[in-house]
């Protein structure tokens, strides 16, 4: 299957925390990316597969899996003094599920600079169609901090989603909107695609609690695809608090 992520505030992390523990059960997986990311560390994986051509990657990725079950893999590098990598189009991504190579692939659809939250631009996020899952991220730790470019990536076009005015703290009746609006966080999502939002940095109680009240709003909304909202911190051993299923309309 294919998973996107979109988002912000441990996005990269959750991408590499799946594909580790799906990689220790035996299954095949490659991360990748629709837009650009850091170059994977040898941590995050072992293994990174740079063409534009999706037969050349399978070809290396059918090799490599023999040693290795994660693999990493993008189109170039890019011009970026951070050594970005750039992906593919979601034809590419199509193409190399269509093989068979890879049980699972997971894509990062968007980039967030690093903030915790974020607003998307016109042209992302850009999630394949053959997504089965959309992963929506954000990180609590925005609660409470003030609407500008330190805490929220594309903090202008977040105000004129949620009606949060800039400067003013960050809501979680604003965090919910940027999620739930048609042009927040997730949008763009196909009709087909089942959505869960992982509601990262849950570091103490009142950001729990704040996760719990952006999870009641979003239960409470009818969100087409949304089957979970998960409250949670990514780089931790136990990376799940707690997580509230959305019923069925």
């Amino acid at each position: 299957g294919v998973v996107s992520f979109a988002g912000a505030g441990g996005k990269t992390s959750l991408m590499f925390r799946i594909a580790h523990e799906l990689s220790s059960a035996g299954e095949t997986v490659l991360t990748t990316t629709t837009t650009k990311i850091l170059m994977p560390s040898k941590d995050q994986s072992p293994h990174v597969i740079l063409s534009d051509s999706s037969g050349e990657v399978l070809d290396k990725a059918r090799d490599l899996i023999k040693k290795n079950l994660h693999i990493s893999a993008a189109s170039q590098r890019t011009d970026s003094p951070l050594g970005k990598i750039a992906g593919f189009e979601p034809e590419v991504i199509d193409e190399i599920r269509k093989s068979g190579v890879f049980r699972w692939i997971l894509v990062e659809a968007d980039g967030a600079s690093r903030r915790p939250l974020k607003a998307p631009a016109f042209y992302e996020p850009v999630i394949p169609d053959c997504s089965g899952l959309l992963i929506g991220i954000i990180g609590l730790k925005c609660i409470g901090k003030p609407l500008d470019e330190r805490w929220v990536f594309r903090h202008k076009i977040y105000a004129e989603i949620t009606g949060l005015k800039p400067e003013e703290p960050v809501t979680e009746e604003s965090v919910a909107a940027a999620l739930i609006d048609q042009n927040g966080i997730m949008k763009g999502c196909p009709s087909h695609t089942k959505k869960i939002v992982f509601l990262n940095m849950a570091d103490n109680q009142k950001l729990v609690e704040s996760g719990r009240k952006i999870a009641g709003i979003l239960c409470k909304t009818r969100i087409e695809g949304l089957k979970r909202v998960v409250i949670g911190k990514v780089l931790h051993e136990a990376p799940v608090v707690e997580y509230h299923d959305v019923r069925e309309f």
